[in-house]
């Protein structure tokens, strides 16, 4: 029996007892299955695990050097010509759905490859399987700032996505805790690993399916408006500090550089216990603030980013790089920077875009950001031909930019 507090409640928010019910069971849904693809990703992250498998079949540098691009460009690349079929969906977690589903194949195919091929046959076929990943991401990618803004309220957004986080994090500590130690000394534990995130994403594509999505409308344009980028200078001041940004993604592997003399492996797990302890003392946090105020936190975040790739140069200019100890304590803090960036920039997307135009705003920025982190990455190749020092004096001056241009960007009001 509805109470009139309860009734009074339901006339002021329009949410019903039912709703609120479930957005519960979907808040579950969505942390569960983000944890798990977020685990998934930790064991089979191309910038370190691929790389490090590639290397142990024995595959050409060229080929190895390839992985990250693909990984990057194609998981954005793609998702200006999937938003106009996103937004023609129905429900649209049915995208996010097989973009998982395709992620776990792509990685179950990984593991074929790493157990039959070895030295360019192997690096041709991980890039292939790779860039089936990523494309399957960039379905994930493209659909769920829709999917989460149409079943979880605005100011429990970032608390969903930064517990998932958090939660994911304890596995890869896990994981990195154990390369660390050198009881992992072949090939085999990293492809069973990759077989565990193959698992994973499918698992996670099975329980997404669940989730109670209330239907689109059917009869929407599914062109891609690009009405936005003509017309909105916020949202291009996004695209720019969201760009200048991406280097807190780029610039871990020349941290791991600087470390010399570690072996291929120890400078694995070492880079993933940095990413992953910053991510679970971080990502809930972020995400709280980022509720509150999503472009400080980008402020706060791109200066930091920018602090610690500076500090990372001094320790190298002093001959401080080579201790067991100096470079991970920077990389994690740095990497603290990094989890600020991602989950602000999230939370700023989906709060600034109207209503159901968020794929396509989604889309607009994903495509812009994988042409900038392209050109970003090629810089920085560039400068790494002078050495890791300059490629992080490079990215330590586009964090400071970004985060400050991050202040221009207007404050999205709470509903």
């Amino acid at each position: 029996m509805t109470t009139p507090i309860q009734s009074a409640y339901e006339e002021i928010t329009g949410a019903t007892e039912d709703v609120r019910a479930r957005e519960a069971r979907n808040g579950v849904r969505h942390m569960l299955s983000l944890s798990m693809t977020k685990v998934a990703d930790g064991l089979i992250d191309p910038k370190l695990v691929l790389s490090w498998l590639a290397g142990a079949l024995g595959a050409p540098a060229a080929l190895i050097g390839l992985l990250v691009p693909i990984r990057e460009a194609g998981a954005l690349l793609p998702q200006i010509v999937m938003a106009g079929w996103v937004e023609s969906m129905t429900h649209r977690k049915w995208a996010w759905v097989m973009g998982s589903f395709g992620q776990g194949v792509a990685a179950l195919a990984i593991v074929g490859i790493a157990l039959t091929m070895t030295e360019a046959a192997a690096g041709v076929a991980l890039c292939a399987a790779l860039a089936v990943l990523a494309v399957s991401r960039a379905a994930c990618s493209v659909s769920y700032k829709d999917i989460l803004g149409k079943t979880v309220q605005k100011t429990r957004r970032g608390a969903v996505t930064g517990v998932a986080g958090s939660v994911a994090s304890i596995a890869v500590l896990v994981f990195a805790g154990l390369l660390i130690s050198g009881l992992l000394r072949d090939v085999l534990p990293v492809v069973v690993a990759i077989g565990l995130a193959a698992l994973l994403w499918v698992g996670a594509a099975l329980l997404f399916s669940r989730l109670e999505e209330k239907a689109s409308d059917e009869t929407r344009d599914t062109t891609i408006d690009f009405t936005p980028l003509k017309e909105d200078a916020q949202f291009r001041m996004f695209i720019l500090v969201r760009g200048l940004l991406t280097v807190t993604a780029l610039a871990p592997p020349y941290f791991v550089m600087l470390g010399g003399g570690q072996s291929a492996l120890q400078g694995l797990g070492a880079l993933l216990l940095a990413s992953a302890a910053a991510a679970f003392v971080s990502s809930y946090i972020w995400g709280r603030f980022s509720d509150r105020s999503a472009r400080k936190v980008l402020f706060a975040s791109g200066l930091m980013a920018s602090i610690f790739a500076a500090l990372a140069v001094a320790a190298e200019v002093v001959g401080w790089a080579k201790s067991v100890w100096v470079i991970p304590l920077i990389l994690f803090f740095f990497m603290l920077s990094y989890q600020g960036v991602r989950s602000a920039r999230s939370v700023y997307l989906v709060d600034m875009s109207p209503g159901d135009a968020r794929s396509s705003y989604a889309a607009l920025a994903n495509t812009a950001i994988g042409v900038l982190l392209l050109l970003t990455g090629a810089l920085g190749g560039v400068l790494a031909l002078v050495g890791p020092v300059a490629s992080l004096i490079g990215f330590a001056a586009l964090s400071l930019v970004g985060g400050l241009l991050a202040l221009r960007l207007n404050e999205v009001e709470q509903d």
